[in-house]
């Protein structure tokens, strides 16, 4: 499934490609049938449209270098093997499973660094022969220069060199007919014309494998930028022991596409200014590839929840209710579809409490008293409505607000009807406020009382408080 790592590199790409007038190109590799699930291509592209990362070609968007998906794409990786090994890039490996287990078991048993010994690169003509007359399994190795260097200048850490002598005969194709990573990627960054290759570091190491292949195809080798790696707050390679999720996690916990967009932008790039904030349009003419830094970035949940509460505070009312409806919605607090009817309602609760909202997902526990008909107590609450001086107070606030007509109910006409009791009684204001919070409410902290009172209404208001006295 999707996670922080590899969506932060497309979103790299994408705005790369935004940046510069280039093409974005998804495609799925899923051509390590074990790992293969049909959920997480699903989830790709779901987190993909999630965030806004739109796509030139690819799944569902089509393009002139399709199909997409690589293991549509199997005739063009066995032609482009067969092709390799009649122009002498690649052999026929007849090695079996128990042989290379030996061969690496001997390796270690002699402290000599694993590696494919390279038996079948040197077999006679008639030998390949009756290996192929027999129909054995087989698989396909690139033939390594077995001197020399293979040099190319990443675009985040400069120039990398590899020692040819020190690198395998790698598979490019398997004996299933399945393509490895080292044959798919770099032979449709070929064809596919792809000029940026963006990946995270763990694949420094192929990049000499991929480069031959291009090369041994007739290609124009891209530029790599290789990613810095992303670290818990514990220091260590984000996993999810240590606070990694699924990015479509973070939609079911109420982040905002556009500040999930911000904060994955700012690990591991910098425009070289103090800043922390930027719109995705924003990013999209700033983003430049020489501001990823080579050093590992710390995932920061607690930025996340401060830029999601400061984005949430700053948006329009009407736009933060239309966003809260979903998990209202599951809640099962609101219908779905939302009444027209009921828009404004839902809208003018969403306003009381969008200071203190830090996650869309907060809404339902936020908001929950203002459209149930029975309220869920907090024990504190409880407490403080059941006590014998408060059934009085509240007996008075309830007639006191019943008095206010209906055409005549405001912000105002609440806080007077509610003062007005404070004043009669001659007491502090909380002995009258704090019970009167936790009779409409059934809790004792939220939005300002008056506020409260005045969006669930008088009706809502006089019948609560009259089941507390």
């Amino acid at each position: 499934m999707p996670h922080v790592g590899n969506i932060r590199t497309a979103l790299y790409s994408w705005l790369w490609a935004r940046r510069t007038g280039g093409q974005f190109i998804v495609r799925i590799e899923d051509t390590d049938r074990e790992r293969f699930s049909p959920e997480a291509e699903k989830a790709i592209l779901e987190s993909l449209r999630w965030l806004g990362i739109d796509w030139d070609e690819g799944p569902e968007v089509g393009g002139p270098h399709g199909p997409y998906i690589q293991s549509q794409r199997l005739p063009i990786y066995q032609a482009a093997a067969e092709k390799l090994i009649a122009e002498g890039h690649a052999y026929r490996c007849w090695c079996t499973r128990e042989r290379l287990e030996e061969m690496r078991a001997a390796q270690t048993a002699a402290k000599l660094p694993p590696g494919y010994d390279r038996a079948c690169r040197n077999l006679t003509p008639e030998q390949k022969a009756e290996n192929e007359a027999s129909g054995l399994p087989s698989v396909v190795r690139f033939a390594v220069p077995l001197s020399g260097t293979t040099t190319f200048t990443d675009v985040v850490r400069g120039e990398i060199s590899f020692e040819n002598a020190l690198l395998d005969d790698y598979v490019l194709l398997k004996s299933d007919g399945y393509p490895t990573y080292q044959l798919a990627a770099p032979l449709d960054d070929h064809l596919m014309g792809i000029t940026h290759v963006v990946r995270g570091e763990e694949w420094i190491s192929s990049a000499p494998k991929n480069i031959m292949v291009v090369r041994a195809m007739g290609g124009q080798v891209p530029q790599y930028a290789h990613m810095p790696l992303i670290l818990g707050a514990d220091g260590k390679k984000l996993s999810k022991r240590n606070g990694d999720t699924e990015v479509l996690d973070f939609r079911e916990k109420g982040y905002l596409p556009e500040v999930m967009v911000n904060l994955l932008a700012l690990l591991g790039w910098s425009e070289g200014q103090d800043r922390e904030v930027y719109s995705v349009d924003e990013l999209k003419k700033v983003f430049d590839l020489s501001g990823v830094s080579r050093s590992p970035a710390v995932f920061d949940t607690d930025k996340l929840n401060w830029l999601n509460g400061l984005t949430i505070r700053a948006m329009s009312v009407s736009d933060l209710a239309e966003r809260c409806l979903p998990y209202l919605q599951k809640a099962g607090l609101v219908p779905d579809p939302l009444p027209e009817e009921m828009r404004a309602y839902v809208e003018s609760v969403v306003a009381l409490e969008q200071e203190r909202m830090k996650r869309l997902d907060e809404a339902p526990e936020v908001t929950e008293f203002f459209f149930v008909d029975e309220l869920r107590w907090e024990d504190k609450a409880l407490r403080r409505v059941q006590d014998e001086g408060a059934k009085s107070v509240l007996a008075d606030v309830a007639s006191a607000v019943e008095a206010v007509s209906d055409q005549d109910w405001s912000l105002v006409s609440v806080e007077a009807a509610v003062r007005s009791v404070i004043e009669a009684r001659g007491v502090k204001a909380g002995e009258v406020i704090h019970p009167t919070r936790a009779a409409v409410t059934g809790r004792t902290f939220g939005p300002g009382l008056f506020e409260t009172m005045h969006v669930l209404g008088k009706a809502k208001c006089v019948k609560r408080l009259r089941a507390t006295c």
